[in-house]
């Protein structure tokens, strides 16, 4: 089979076309990974105060770890869809270029990781917002303490 460049150009940019998708889920995945740290900071630097306040004093710091620690597990879980929503579309992209590419069909496996790339970046967005429902519950403890 030979191919022409217009043919390969029109294969191409059936491929690309879920580049978008990929594009505002990889800024979703560097949005996520910055907040990952700083809860994973703010945990480490509660501990200390824990160390240094043992006793009832503590507790509101001891509270703090573990909304801090909880909104950890939502964080890594939506980094963890969101790179299952990645590599689903990419593989939508691998399967338009090859069916393309060899004529094929490939309706059904396409379709399939399409879908399973949107639910997850559904899935990511919703433990993203959970995060940051728990951010105000933390917030709402160290305005308690500062005000009292």
């Amino acid at each position: 089979m030979v191919m022409t460049n217009a043919q390969l150009t029109q294969i191409m940019q059936s491929s690309v076309a879920p580049c978008v998708l990929i594009s505002g889920a990889g800024l979703l995945l560097l949005v996520l990974a910055g907040r990952l740290a700083r809860p994973i900071d703010r945990v480490r630097h509660l501990c200390d105060l824990v160390k240094k306040h043992p006793g009832p004093e503590g507790e509101s710091y001891r509270q703090q770890i573990d909304i801090f620690y909880k909104r950890c597990h939502l964080l890594r879980n939506s980094v963890a869809t969101n790179v299952i929503c990645l590599s689903a579309i990419a593989t939508v992209i691998l399967l338009l270029f090859l069916s393309n590419l060899f004529n094929v069909s490939l309706i059904t496996p396409i379709t399939v990781c399409f879908i399973v790339g949107v639910l997850a970046l559904i899935l990511s967005l919703l433990f993203f917002l959970n995060d940051l429902f728990m951010t105000l519950k933390s917030l709402e403890i160290e305005i308690r303490d500062s005000c009292n």
